[in-house]
């Protein structure tokens, strides 16, 4: 358990992420490999990221290079996702290539005690090492990451409507109560699933919120209590931008109205919002979201005297199946840290760690 102590000062100075932080979501796409758990959730993303990665340097790279920085673990290093990311991924590369030597080494020490490192990261307190780490992150992100951003910013972009509309009906505790299944508002402190017991105080620092979109269901935080503070967590559901009408084939399966009504909530609506976009009784509306819930397409949140409907990812992916052949290849370069190479299949990239628990 997590539990983030706030000051009166530390609630006005909660702020929530506008973008997409690009390391986080290298990081945690990263461990989306490593796993099998909430695949079916990234299914179109999985498949065109093996397609790009099997055989190829790159696919090597990230198997020699980031897996063991970044693992699925307890604990990766701290300085792989800085603050400055929050205004681009060349300002979070330049903040790794920035970080001070000694600071790497303890990092480093840190993930060989709890987890492993390889015999080549104590290298990484020199500036050259560094640089070939970060070319390999730059090579990763715009093969599998950047082809996805549209979705991970409707996505991001989907959560802040929530928060909105919780803060607005609720104020801070609202949002604070509503952030995640695995977090739980009692004040002052905020009480969060963790894979290990610790206290975080926020001391009038405030909280940075970051919603994630390969962050899958655990909740997490920078390991350094002494960094600013920073909560990475799920958003709600995969919210992708709505089609101006749905495919005949989804009409076909569904009913038009009930694939309109499901058109119509990738951005989330309310019952009554729904039925006057349908133009329909709320009692019939009342109807259809039932049985898109009942099937799993979306999923409902009361709040107050309103219940809140936004897409599953089963029913984003029925709105946006994924394109035949439509993934982006890399030819790679060839690192001289670690040396790179080899055609063998890359995923899933390496085993989970099984000795700590699957997420920091």
């Amino acid at each position: 358990m997590l539990r983030i102590h706030f000051t009166p000062d530390d609630l006005t100075r909660i702020r929530v992420a506008n973008a997409p932080d690009p390391l986080w979501e290298i990081t945690f796409s990263l461990h989306r490999l490593q796993t099998s758990q909430g695949r079916w959730a990234y299914a179109a993303w999985h498949r065109t990221t093996r397609a790009v990665l099997t055989g190829s340097r790159l696919g090597a790279a990230v198997r020699r290079v980031l897996v063991p920085m970044l693992p699925r673990a307890r604990y990766w290093p701290d300085f792989l996702s800085p603050q400055e990311a929050a205004d681009g991924l060349e300002q979070g590369f330049a903040a790794i290539l920035d970080t001070p030597p000694a600071r790497v080494a303890h990092e480093v020490g840190l993930l060989a005690r709890f987890v492993g490192a390889p015999d080549w990261a104590p290298r990484l307190t020199e500036r050259r090492p560094r640089e070939e780490l970060v070319r390999v992150l730059r090579a990763y992100h715009e093969a599998v990451v950047a082809p996805h951003q549209d979705r991970m910013y409707e996505s991001l972009a989907g959560e802040r409507v929530l928060l909105s509309r919780a803060i607005l009906d609720g104020g801070v505790a609202g949002l604070l109560t509503d952030l995640s299944p695995a977090m739980r508002w009692c004040a002052p402190v905020l009480h969060v699933d963790y894979v290990e017991d610790r206290d975080l105080y926020l001391d009038g620092r405030g909280l940075r919120l970051v919603p994630s979109y390969f962050c899958w269901q655990a909740p997490v935080s920078l390991a350094d209590p002494a960094m600013q503070p920073v909560l990475v967590y799920p958003v709600h559901s995969t919210r992708l931008a709505t089609p101006a009408r749905p495919e005949a084939s989804l009409s076909a399966l569904l009913g038009r109205t009930r694939a309109a009504a499901l058109a119509t909530l990738a951005h989330g609506a309310t019952t009554s919002e729904l039925a006057r976009h349908l133009g329909v009784s709320p009692a019939t509306a009342t109807h259809h979201t039932t049985v898109l819930r009942d099937a799993g397409l979306i999923m409902s949140k009361r709040a107050q005297n309103t219940v809140l409907h936004t897409l599953t990812p089963l029913g984003a992916a029925m709105l946006y199946p994924p394109s035949p052949g439509s993934h982006l290849t890399t030819s790679g370069q060839p690192s001289s840290f670690p040396p790179v190479g080899g055609t063998a299949p890359i995923v899933p990239l390496a085993p989970p760690v099984t000795h700590v628990p699957p997420e920091r």
